[in-house]
């Protein structure tokens, strides 16, 4: 990678993937420095590091010596530091373009995409190259009790990372190895239609080399399109026989984790257990399967990693329980996902399932409303928080009240609380020994959960 001189600057450092890139540059040698609004535990993680770590956007935190400023798709360009950056005529670079240069430098590069399960399936491919001892490079989206981190700095040519499409980030990315993992309407704020979203995967499928490999789910409709004119070699898993990768034998326990067998082509690949449940989690792992063996790992290494994959962070993980009411925490916000994870709970034995969302963003909300209104198929109670607004501003064209009315229309139990206290308070005078009750959401909702708990 060519950086001209020693200091780099990160804009919203704290980020879960801007920190990782800052503690890649930290660890050669670089000066590091950045802002974000408060204090959290990744930036005190990165200020032990030594890494100087600015809180509030302010132009002067922007000194001289910067010889480029790396910035999120969160930060608009009204902010002060990204400003006297162009005042200062210094080097101006997005979090994409940077993961994608130091991607670059990595022979057997991974990257993740699909609407959803990027980072459940950034860690299965992790703990498989883990466990076969290859030393990966790790970038993933959310901790990884394994390594206790969102990263692991390898000294490998492995490196695994997950690729957003958002904004069209991942076409920074030269992957050897893409996954596929579903195409569906999501960021429509930026793509508007569908269609663009498609484009948008083919046109990451095209920057994989002729000597590389696209993992793709065959469930994809109109999946040709998506993998037309591709010069690299293409593979597809899911559950049909069709499939060059599938699942057969599967297999639930009590508590709803999975166990199944792998084929390959009609050839039996290896017997695979889960510690994670959902159905989703089966093609996750064969698509994590499917790119770990084009990379000339072992079945045995397959299956030892994947066994030792307990889950990521706010990814179907039990909090705990409390008077006998189970909490699970999932980062669930969209409607696909939320279907998936309410599905993967009816694996589990238990009384009723109590289901607190909090919608992310008022235009993923407005876009998929409908879509929203018929996820919840699988929950006995809903209560619907107030959205979090994350990088918008509320026009008042959508709220979380109207969203529990109309899935109410759909004939559920479905309320809007709004107000945190509010939703625990409620919570605590209802739920009763045997339920389950999962906080789905990509803002703060986990602390719904967590303040039951306590």
């Amino acid at each position: 990678m060519t950086l001209v001189k020693k200091h780099i600057y990160f804009i919203g450092i704290g980020g879960i993937s801007m920190s990782g890139l800052a503690e890649i540059l930290n660890s050669r040698g670089y000066l590091v420095s950045g802002t974000d609004v408060k204090e959290t535990a990744v930036t005190r993680r990165l200020q032990q590091l030594g890494i100087t770590v600015h809180f509030g956007h302010r132009a002067e935190n922007i000194t001289d010596d910067i010889s480029l400023v790396v910035y999120t798709a969160a930060i608009h360009e009204d902010n002060p530091e990204l400003q006297e950056a162009h005042r200062k005529g210094i080097q101006i670079m997005d979090r994409a373009q940077l993961l994608g240069q130091i991607m670059d430098e990595y022979r057997h590069s991974v990257a993740v995409s699909g609407t959803h399960g990027k980072t459940t399936t950034t860690s299965m491919v992790s703990e498989i190259l883990l466990a076969a001892k290859k030393d990966p490079t790790i970038t993933v989206g959310g901790i990884l009790p394994t390594i206790h981190s969102n990263l692991k700095i390898g000294h490998s040519p492995y490196f695994v990372a997950e690729a957003c499409e958002y904004f069209d980030s991942f076409l920074r990315f030269h992957p050897f190895v893409g996954i596929i993992l579903n195409v569906e309407s999501d960021h429509l704020d930026y793509f508007k239609t569908l269609e663009n979203i498609r484009r948008s995967f083919h046109a990451f499928a095209c920057q994989i080399p002729s000597d590389g490999m696209l993992v793709i789910y065959e469930g994809i409709e109109h999946l040709e399109e998506l993998t037309h004119c591709l010069s690299c070699q293409t593979e597809t898993f899911g559950f049909s026989e069709q499939a060059n990768w599938t699942a057969k034998q599967i297999r639930h326990t009590a508590d709803g984790k999975n166990s199944f067998d792998v084929y390959h082509n009609g050839t039996f690949f290896a017997a695979v257990q889960l510690q994670i449940p959902g159905e989703h989690n089966i093609t996750n792992a064969l698509a994590a399967i499917a790119a770990c063996a084009f990379l000339g790992i072992s079945p045995e290494d397959c299956i030892k990693g994947l066994l030792h994959y307990t889950g990521t962070e706010r990814r179907f993980q039990i909090k705990g329980e409390k008077n006998g009411v189970t909490v699970i925490d999932d980062y669930a916000h969209h409607p696909t996902e939320i279907k998936a994870v309410l599905a993967a709970a009816q694996n589990v034995a238990h009384r009723r399932t109590w289901c607190v969302f909090q919608p992310h963003t008022y235009s993923r909300t407005r876009f998929l409303f409908e879509e929203f209104a018929e996820a919840f198929h699988d929950a006995d109670e809903i209560i619907i928080a107030d959205i979090y607004a994350a990088r918008e501003t509320d026009d008042g064209t959508v709220s979380a009240a109207q969203l529990a009315e109309r899935i109410s229309q759909t004939g559920k139990s479905a309320r809007y609380v709004g107000d945190f206290s509010a939703i625990e308070a409620y919570l605590q005078a209802h739920c009763q020994a045997g339920d389950l009750l999962m906080t789905l959401g990509a803002g703060d909702i986990y602390k719904i959960g967590e303040d039951f708990l306590n």
